[in-house]
């Protein structure tokens, strides 16, 4: 399973009413760190489906979910769970760091 594109409309439906976790990556076209954890965030979706839905919100085309949940910086990932948010990170990070963040929060435990 891929990354999923979310926008304002979609948000509530395909994070806040997901049946599992959800990591959402707030970004923007003009993000060098942005680009730089797209690859690392395509292949966590990989190999972590059906653990954690990896979703993408483009925070030019949907500013007002980013605005709602106080993002000031992007990269901003926000990991949802039962429609709340229960972890952020703040800025790129290596795909391990990704990884051992999702199994610190118990969603890739059992992938890690």
């Amino acid at each position: 399973m891929s990354t999923v594109a979310v926008t304002d409309q979609t948000f509530e439906q395909q994070v806040l009413k997901a049946s599992g976790p959800v990591l959402v990556d707030f970004w923007a076209e003009w993000c060098g760190p942005c680009k730089q954890i797209a690859p690392a965030l395509d292949q966590i979706a990989e190999e972590l489906a059906g653990h954690v839905t990896i979703a993408k919100v483009n925070i030019e085309e949907s500013p007002a979910t980013p605005s709602r949940y106080g993002v000031r910086g992007i990269p901003t990932m926000m990991l949802f769970k039962d429609g709340h948010m229960a972890s952020m990170k703040v800025g790129a990070m290596p795909k391990q760091k990704i990884l051992e963040w999702l199994a610190e929060t118990g969603v890739a435990a059992a992938a890690a």
